[in-house]
C-alpha cells in the first residue's frame, strides 16, 4: 500500500489551520480544487490563482472569491505553503523549476513530463531534492483504496496478476504497480490496438445528444514485471465517461482473487468463500443523514472511511481531497510524501513503453530511469 493511503479522519481542523495552497492555471481541472476548498474551508484553502488572462481571473474571483493574479511572484505573495501546478504537460517541467526557485514545494499535475528525455532531465535537476509531488489520485479512490487495504491484509496471499480496465495511461500504471507492489521494476510490454464502432453518448460533463456509433480505439497491453507478476492494461476511448463500457478491476493472488467488489478466496482445506466489498451510502430511501459515502467494508471490517463526510463528494473529489490533505501534512513534516516524483516518473515511463509497443508493433522492455 502507498504511504499514507488510508485517510486520516479530519473531524477537527489541524492545529496549524487549513492547508493553504496556490493554484497555477485556471482550466477545468482547477475548478475541482477550488470547489474542494470551498466545501471544506477548515481543512483546505486556496491562497490565489494564477490565470492566463484578466478575463479568466475576473471570472475566478467572481465565482470563487479567491484572488487571481498574473505572475508567479504575485502568487507567491499570497502566502501559499505549496503550489499546485495544473499546466499542460509540455510546460510542466519548466513550471516546476520556476516554483521551486521561489522556495515553495510543488504538487504537479500528471504526468510530470512528456517523454523519457524530459522525465530524466526533470529528475536530474529537481528530483533528489524531494520537493516535488505529483497529483496522482487514482490509488486513493475509495474502491481502489479498499482493495489495496484488503491486499495489504494478506486476504489474497501473494498477489501475482492485476487487470485494469478503467482509466488510461499513467493512471492505469499507477494502479497496476500499487496492486502488484512492483516498485520501479522494469517490464516487458506487448501492446496492440483495434478500432470498432461504438456509441459514445456522454462527454465529460454532459450528454452528447447523439448515439450514432463512431470509431473508437481499444488498446490492450500485457506487462510482465518478472517474479511471476503480470498486468493487463485495457482501455477504450472515453471509457472514463461512456456508460456503455464498464470499468473493471481484477486482482489475483495465490489464495484467491477480487473482481471489482467480489472477493473469492480459500480459507481452509475444504472451504472456498465468496464475499463482497460493501459501500455504505447514506441518504438512500428513509435515511435522512444526507446523500454521502460513509465507508467501504469487507466481512464486517471497515477497510476505508470517508474523511470528508458532509461535503457530499464524488469518488474522484474524495481522492483529490485526500491527496491535498496528505500534501499538507507532508509540507508540515507531519506525514509521508503523498506521491513522489519518482513514482510518477515510473508510471509515465511504463505508459510510454505501451505507446512505443503500439508504434513499433513489437515487444518493448521498459528501462528503469535514474529516479528508480
Amino acid at each position: 500500500m502507498l504511504p499514507g493511503l488510508r485517510p486520516t479522519l479530519l473531524a477537527d481542523p489541524p492545529a496549524a489551520g487549513p492547508f493553504r495552497f496556490g493554484l497555477l492555471a485556471a482550466g477545468w481541472r482547477s475548478t475541482v480544487f477550488l470547489r474542494l476548498a470551498a466545501l471544506a474551508p477548515a481543512h483546505l484553502q486556496v491562497s490565489g490563482v494564477l490565470t492566463r488572462s484578466a478575463e479568466r481571473g475576473a471570472a475566478v474571483e467572481a465565482t470563487w472569491g479567491v484572488p487571481a493574479v498574473r505572475t508567479l511572484a504575485e502568487l507567491v505573495a499570497t502566502g501559499p505553503e505549496a503550489v499546485v501546478s495544473l499546466v499542460p504537460t509540455e510546460v510542466a517541467p519548466a513550471t516546476v523549476r520556476e516554483v521551486l526557485a521561489c522556495g515553495l514545494p510543488v504538487l504537479s499535475e500528471t504526468p510530470p513530463a512528456r517523454d523519457l528525455a524530459a522525465l530524466g532531465g526533470l529528475w536530474s535537476e529537481v528530483g533528489p531534492g524531494g520537493r516535488v509531488q505529483v497529483a496522482e489520485q487514482y490509488p486513493r479512490y475509495p474502491g481502489h483504496a479498499a482493495r489495496l487495504a484488503l491486499l495489504a491484509g494478506g486476504a489474497l496471499g501473494t498477489v501475482t496478476d492485476a487487470q485494469v480496465c478503467s482509466t488510461h495511461g499513467y493512471h492505469a500504471m499507477a494502479l497496476l504497480r500499487a496492486f502488484l507492489l512492483t516498485g520501479h521494476a522494469a517490464a516487458a510490454v506487448t501492446a496492440h490496438t483495434s478500432t470498432a464502432p461504438l456509441s459514445d453518448p456522454v462527454l465529460r460533463d454532459a450528454w452528447r445528444g447523439d448515439v450514432d456509433p463512431r470509431p473508437a480505439d481499444l488498446v490492450r497491453a500485457h506487462l510482465d514485471f518478472g517474479d511471476g507478476r503480470t498486468g493487463l492494461y485495457d482501455f477504450t476511448d472515453n471509457q472514463w465517461h461512456n456508460p456503455l463500457r464498464s470499468r473493471r478491476v481484477v486482482v489475483r493472488g495465490s489464495l484467491g482473487e477480487v473482481v471489482d467488489d467480489r472477493v473469492v478466496r480459500v480459507v481452509d482445506e475444504k472451504t472456498v468463500v465468496t464475499s463482497e466489498l460493501l459501500r455504505r451510502q447514506s441518504g438512500v430511501d428513509l435515511d435522512l443523514e444526507g446523500f454521502d459515502l460513509d465507508h467501504v467494508s469487507w466481512q464486517g471490517e471497515v477497510l476505508w472511511r470517508n474523511a470528508w463526510q458532509g461535503a457530499r463528494l464524488a469518488d474522484d473529489e474524495i481522492a483529490v481531497a485526500d491527496l491535498l490533505a496528505a500534501t499538507g501534512r507532508w509540507v508540515r513534516d507531519e506525514g509521508p510524501p503523498p506521491y513522489p516524483l519518482a513514482e510518477a516518473c515510473t508510471d509515465q515511463a511504463l505508459s510510454l513503453a505501451v505507446a512505443e509497443s503500439l508504434r513499433t508493433g513489437t515487444a518493448v522492455r521498459s528501462i528503469p530511469g535514474p529516479w528508480s
